[in-house]
């Protein structure tokens, strides 16, 4: 029997001013959700990330209790900053009963075009993890594949942007939290956000 078709439980995040848009492949299943936005799994590093670099906190974006995170405090920080959010795919099958991308089937990628059509000030995309690197380049037509941690510049709609490929924020992306962090950095600085 086929896996069923999953769609998008989200709407995408995207504040006027963003000049980042941010893409993940897909989110993981409600029961591993601690909030209701995006990496909203306990088990995913991403708002560590944003913590360490911006506050020099790790847990700064977790409630007290820490059993879930603080989603009124990060949507005002990515306002503030400028960060949009959503994912490379709309549809999806899983595989397997979890949140690997490696059994995630992408039946419907998202029309990035459009998300770009309503972020007039975005500079940069990045993705967060291969299986989003691949879909994106598919979808905008993207010739180069910036290594982890590096980026590129591509042209699409008569804009030139520039793709950073950073790692998997999730835990089963063997790599330390403050080295993730580090290729983070790359993208905030060059867009002076830090």
């Amino acid at each position: 029997m086929a896996a069923a078709l999953e769609n998008h439980p989200l709407e995408p995040f995207l504040p006027g001013n963003a000049v980042l848009l941010m893409l993940g492949s897909f989110p993981p299943q409600r029961k591993r959700w601690s909030m209701d936005f995006f990496y909203p799994n306990l088990q995913n590093d991403m708002w560590r990330i944003f913590g360490h670099l911006f506050f020099g906190d790790k847990e700064h974006f977790l409630c007290p209790g820490k059993k879930s995170f603080d989603k009124a405090r990060i949507v005002s920080f990515l306002q503030a900053k400028g960060i949009a959010l959503y994912d490379t795919a709309t549809t999806v099958r899983r595989l397997q009963d979890n949140a690997s991308d490696k059994f995630l089937e992408i039946v419907e990628p998202t029309n990035v075009h459009q998300l770009l059509k309503q972020l007039p000030c975005c500079r940069a995309i990045v993705t967060t993890g291969q299986k989003a690197t691949d879909t994106l380049r598919a979808t905008l037509d993207v010739a180069e594949e910036p290594p982890v941690g590096g980026k590129t510049a591509f042209t699409t709609d008569g804009r030139t942007l520039w793709l950073y490929r950073m790692p998997s924020s999730s835990r089963a992306y063997p790599l330390a939290l403050e080295k993730k962090a580090t290729s983070y950095r790359l993208i905030f600085s060059d867009l002076g956000l830090i």
